[in-house]
């Protein structure tokens, strides 16, 4: 049984949401401020599969909560719920380490959609590490059975999209790929999903493996279709990519 946190002050909602998801089988638990989900994640160390995180909360916003889990090393899959959901918003959910964002008010099943989906994800992103070798791109190796960047002795984590995007990059190495394909492989199939979120994912990943993330050499963008990989540096011959 699947284990959910949620964090959301609006006492009705979040009692709505866990009666919801108990009845589709979850396990959930509730508090109403993050520094409580902090110390139960952070300090207990209380094992969950998956954080839906307000934002407007009490104390400690959601963003700041976001970061101070990714900065403290648990990099469980989180959802982040907010009736903010102006671009600069959602790309500061994405910025603090989120993987889904869901603005208010949301209809229960697409709710319930995005939770299945990531935890969907998660699983097969434990699937598919077991099974990848580690990748070395400009000097740097990607480990996904661990979900690390290592240079030297240096040890950088990755959430779950950030892993599973690399993971579709490394397996298209070479080939161009368009927010489309990211889009449908990555987050599945979602209309309601801004392509600028996967620009914002790109742009984290560069800060990990490139050495100038202003001028990308190995993590390329290709004008007019999206994105592509290589492991090594390349020559371009075309000016269709920098």
């Amino acid at each position: 049984m699947s284990r959910i946190l949620i964090v959301e002050d609006e006492k009705h909602l979040a009692e709505g949401l866990r009666f919801n998801l108990e009845a589709d089988g979850f396990d959930v638990s509730v508090t109403d401020k993050a520094e409580e989900a902090l110390k139960l994640l952070l300090v207990d160390k209380e094992k969950f599969d998956a954080l839906l995180l307000d934002v407007m909360l009490p104390g400690k916003d959601g963003f700041t909560a976001a970061r101070e889990l990714r900065a403290g090393g648990c990099y469980i899959p989180i959802l982040m719920l907010t009736a903010r959901s102006r671009e600069d918003d959602v790309l500061e959910g994405f910025e603090a380490g989120a993987d889904d964002y869901l603005a208010k008010p949301f209809e229960l099943k697409i709710l319930q959609a995005r939770v299945n989906g990531l935890l969907r994800r998660s699983r097969w992103a434990e699937v598919g590490a077991k099974s990848a070798e580690p990748v070395e791109v400009n000097g740097k190796k990607i480990d996904f059975e661990s979900q690390q960047i290592i240079t030297g002795e240096k040890k950088s984590m990755l959430t779950l999209m950030e892993a599973n995007l690399l993971q579709f990059l490394v397996r298209h190495e070479g080939q161009a790929v368009s927010r489309k394909q990211i889009l449908e492989s990555v987050w599945g199939v979602r209309q309601d999903t801004d392509t600028r979120a996967i620009d914002n994912f790109i742009v984290r990943l560069r800060r990990y493996l490139e050495d100038d993330p202003q001028e990308p050499q190995y993590l390329q963008t290709v004008r007019g279709v999206g994105y592509r990989l290589v492991q090594k540096l390349r020559k371009e011959t075309s000016s269709e990519t920098h």
